[in-house]
């Protein structure tokens, strides 16, 4: 019998599954989705998940990060990263490294959908597999959190994430993020000549007209775009809890703040480190806590800033208190990686 079926082969599900085997266990993930599959995405990965990669035996190019740079009018505020550098990396090339690893391992993908759970006392059935485990990787709207009535509703205001490529040389090793009284520009470096741009807010408009609240953003992206806009939101998700039965929510399913502080990926690779281990531990109960524990600084710290950047007023001070106060500033990057 399957050890671990995984429901959705994006970077959480694939995490899941690599982790799985190297542990020993079958490891088979259903996606319906050809790869590498593309989204909107910040697609800057934290110290923090550059050695979450490295020790699942991933190799992907991309440009290195020094740290984070916060960005408003004539205000800058900058932090390096103590713990080693970041990693800006184009999704596709990410999703396509880990898909090797795990083939590599033996993981196997089925195509197809997961569709209706069920389980029993000691196994669970989905897409017509049958497995002792489910792992829900199924993102950020994940059909399986629904179904399985673990939605909470989501406090408003809702904020949606927008993103595009340049082909611009990156002027910066940085993460930079761009303020404004209307939402955030989030910048990325992924590539030489390349540059992601995603901006955040509560406010529904197209791309450009999102952008042409950043000026001096916009004189640096003076070249021609290399992808199509995507989009994804409501950005946050709530979740009453990550287990039910044999079902365990990994990464974005597990419940999401917002992408603001680009510690999306970094978390995806963490939980599915942590739900790996409590099933082999024979503890799966545990990984409630786990996942608490894990996400616990980045909820807080990302819940604090997008209620500031709520509020035109208070976002406007974000910038000048970061610069007026580097050590803070510091501390809460490190406190993110």
């Amino acid at each position: 019998m399957i050890d671990l079926l995984v429901a959705g082969g994006g970077p959480a599900g694939l995490a899941t599954a690599i982790h799985a085997a190297s542990a020993g266990m079958e490891a088979v993930v259903i996606e319906q989705r050809s790869t590498p599959v593309d989204k909107a995405c910040g697609e800057g990965i934290m110290p923090g998940g550059v050695l979450a990669l490295d020790a699942l035996g991933v190799r992907v190019g991309g440009r290195a990060l020094r740290g984070i740079r916060y960005v408003d009018g004539r205000y800058c505020a900058e932090a390096l990263f103590r713990d080693g550098s970041g990693l800006g990396v184009r999704r596709t090339e990410l999703h396509a490294a880990l898909a090797r690893r795990a083939a590599e391992l033996g993981v196997r993908v089925v195509t197809g959908r997961v569709g209706e759970v069920r389980q029993s006392t000691d196994t669970v059935s989905a897409g017509g597999l049958q497995a002792r485990w489910l792992a829900a990787a199924d993102g950020l709207h994940s059909p399986l959190r629904h179904s399985l009535g673990l939605d909470l509703p989501s406090r408003r205001p809702r904020r949606f994430g927008l993103r595009r490529h340049y082909r611009v040389d990156p002027w910066t090793d940085f993460v930079e993020v761009h303020w404004s009284p209307f939402g955030e520009a989030y910048v990325t470096p992924v590539g030489d000549g390349l540059v992601g741009v995603a901006v955040l807010s509560t406010v529904r408009r197209g791309y450009d007209a999102h952008l042409a609240h950043f000026p001096r953003l916009l004189q640096l992206l003076d070249g021609p775009t290399a992808t199509p806009v995507r989009g994804a939101g409501p950005l946050r998700q709530r979740a009453r809890r990550r287990t039910a039965g044999r079902v365990l929510l990994v990464g974005d399913a597990a419940g999401y703040t917002d992408a603001l502080t680009g510690e999306g990926l970094a978390l995806a690779m963490a939980s599915a480190e942590a739900a790996v281990r409590c099933l082999r531990s024979g503890r799966p109960q545990a990984y409630e806590g786990c996942w608490r524990r894990l996400s616990r600084r980045h909820r807080l710290l990302t819940e604090g800033l997008v209620r500031l950047s709520g509020h035109a007023a208070a976002a406007r001070l974000v910038v000048p208190a970061a610069a007026r106060l580097p050590s803070a500033f510091a501390a809460a990057v490190h406190a993110l990686q």
